[in-house]
């Protein structure tokens, strides 16, 4: 029974890599580094696998080794002690050859793969720059002239070029089921990263690199769409931002007499939907559950539900052009602010807060009241009358209807 129950154990021991193995290489987790849809990850793929088989291989011999010395050497009652040796060449010879040689089979893909993903990019190569600011991402387009944030397109089959600088301190640029991570470093010494995806999907992206307070919530999302999707992405991107007021309803002719009935109330504005402006961007409900954010919202922040209700995004449009809101952001054709991302087309957007909350209503109105609360660290201030730090502009109501028409931006 003695005997069985040692089998038992170092059967246990010898299978704990190859379960280790097998976690590792699952590939049904959202975030995983394997399984990638990208030439460049199918290379950093190979890279992986081969170490994990070869350290498994190494692991899985040197702990048998281990257990079978610790099990056959063991003390033993009346055992007399063992003689004593010094040195032996050909075991010393031996275990450094083994590791020399295991060295050199990892060098060369080790080498193939680092020169295989620094080449330089393909001709024709889709071009962006990728910004990192404190903590949230700019993507600039310069083919195309189209500045966007925390949302990046990119076509299937089209190599994408990026070019990476950081606005303020070190960031690291990282989708993991595209391709592998790059340091975002200062403007004069840019790093560069290349890709060509084979899959339509939502991947998530991430600052890999401790950069401050909100270093875990600097984040994005990552569309690669079909070519012609992404053309009319491009289409609409470059077009002004999609915003349409009704006429105000007709006045009751004069007839002259006194009915006492109420006159009609002007028509408010009217926000036009995904669906009437933009076919390009990827519809909310079509996203995979892993991309959409659960942030829980702060304790005590709150927000008017009845402001909600009655939002108006006329009235918010000309509460953005006369607030301190223009200084910061860039709007086509209403503003031109250079310290927040830009908003033309936020409204098709699926997330605020660099993909920390949904892009709806009930988070915009939170973000805008209080984004310092919602985000550590965010250089916006409060923008709610009575709260700490605030700028003391706005009240329930006005909230409301700048995040209506912020919303309507599609």
């Amino acid at each position: 029974m003695t005997g069985l129950h040692r089998a038992r154990r170092f059967i246990s021991a010898a299978l704990t890599p190859v379960f280790v193995l097998g976690l590792a290489a699952c590939t049904g987790l959202p975030n995983t580094i394997f399984g990638a849809h990208s030439e460049v990850g199918h290379a950093e793929d190979r890279l992986t696998y081969l170490l994990l088989i070869l350290g498994g291989i190494v692991f899985v011999l040197i702990e048998g080794a281990l257990i079978y010395a610790v099990v056959r050497f063991r003390a033993r009652p009346n055992a007399s002690t063992p003689s004593q040796t010094h040195g032996n060449t050909k075991l010393e010879v031996t275990w450094t050859l083994i590791p020399a040689v295991i060295l050199a089979i990892i060098a060369v893909p080790s080498i193939r793969t680092i020169f295989e993903t620094e080449a330089t990019a393909a001709t024709g190569a889709l071009q962006v720059e990728v910004i990192g600011h404190q903590w949230w991402w700019e993507f600039r387009y310069p083919q195309y002239k189209i500045v966007t944030a925390n949302e990046l397109y990119l076509p299937v089959g089209r190599t994408a070029n990026f070019s990476l600088r950081t606005d303020d301190v070190i960031h690291s640029f990282w989708i993991p089921q595209l391709a592998g991570k790059r340091d975002v470093v200062h403007k004069d010494r840019p790093n560069w990263l290349w890709f060509t995806p084979d899959s339509i999907g939502v991947w998530n992206g991430f600052c890999a690199e401790y950069c401050g307070t909100s270093h875990s919530n600097m984040r994005f999302r990552v569309f690669t769409v079909s070519p012609d999707q992404f053309k009319a992405w491009v289409a609409h991107q470059q077009t002004g931002p999609a915003f349409a007021v009704a006429a105000p309803a007709p006045a009751p002719a004069d007839t002259g007499k006194k009915t006492g009935a109420t006159p009609p109330a002007p028509v408010a504005a009217v926000a036009l939907t995904s669906a009437d402006t933009n076919t390009a961007t990827v519809p909310h409900a079509d996203l995979p559950k892993w991309t959409v954010p659960e942030t829980p919202l702060p304790a005590g922040l709150s927000f008017d539900q009845n402001a909600i209700a009655k939002a108006d995004p006329a009235r918010g449009a000309q509460i953005f052009k006369t607030a301190a809101c223009i200084g910061c952001h860039t709007i086509q054709g209403v503003s031109m602010g250079i310290i927040g991302p830009n908003l033309t087309h936020v409204g098709s957007r699926t997330t605020i807060g660099a993909a920390l909350y949904p892009n709806d209503m009930k988070h915009l109105t939170m973000w805008i009241k209080d984004a310092r609360l919602m985000k550590p660290g965010s250089i916006m201030p409060p923008m709610a009358k009575g709260l700490p730090e605030s700028m003391g502009m706005f009240d329930d109501q006005q909230i409301a209807d700048l995040a209506a028409y912020l919303s309507s931006l599609k």
